[in-house]
């Protein structure tokens, strides 16, 4: 191309850049969501996808609903080494009459934590936890059975409202970790086969309560 051809080609872009173009470009919605609208019920929404994460889910209607789910979901699985740390649920299986441990005896041990959560996600289908919950880091890796109860005022659309809730509970004293659960540990690293309980449990499930 000779130097007069670039020239002319330079020149026609500058005036170009001058003359403002007829359909501005609408100035960006940062706070628009980048998901489309689902009519659907958090709930139901919430449901498949941590099922398609192979999680195990659990619909309560009450307290004693919840209560009676979980007796017969330990004697099922033959869980006896289960630890939980936040007075709620001690309180809950002590009126169940499920025995627990309260306590970092055996912890070594341990098939099942029982724990609570900061919020669910219904569009990735993961439960927010952090660590400011009395359970800790600990209780939600490291038994192989990770048992998560929690509310149906819980149940949020998308992770930043999660997160609102998170902020609207601690204040400025915001947790350390917050972390998203998507269903139990995997890993296909090797020969792209699928295992799961790599890294954490193998097993997540959780009760949701009405309420």
């Amino acid at each position: 191309m000779s130097q007069q051809s670039r020239e002319n080609i330079l020149g026609k872009i500058r005036k170009a850049l001058e003359k403002p173009g007829d359909k501005p470009m609408p100035k960006p919605d940062f706070t628009a969501s980048v998901y489309a609208h689902s009519n659907q019920d958090a709930t139901v929404t919430f449901a498949e996808t941590f099922i398609l994460n192979k999680g195990e889910f659990f619909f309560c209607e009450s307290r004693a609903d919840f209560l009676a789910h979980l007796s017969l979901f330990m004697q099922k699985k033959g869980l006896r080494e289960i630890y939980v740390w936040e007075n709620e649920l001690m309180h809950l299986l002590t009126e169940a009459e499920v025995p627990f441990r309260s306590d970092d005896s055996r912890f070594l041990n341990a098939e099942a934590g029982v724990t609570l959560c900061e919020a669910l996600v219904a569009r990735t289908g993961s439960i927010m936890v952090s660590s400011r919950q009395t359970a800790g880091r600990r209780l939600s890796i490291y038994p192989p059975v990770h048992i998560v109860v929690a509310y149906t005022s819980q149940l949020v659309n998308d992770i930043k409202d999660g997160l609102q809730l998170v902020q609207n509970k601690y204040g400025d004293r915001l947790p350390s970790m917050i972390s998203m659960i998507s269903g139990p540990s995997r890993t296909a690293d090797i020969e792209k086969t699928l295992v799961l309980g790599a890294h954490g449990p193998r097993e997540l499930i959780l009760f949701l309560v009405e309420g």
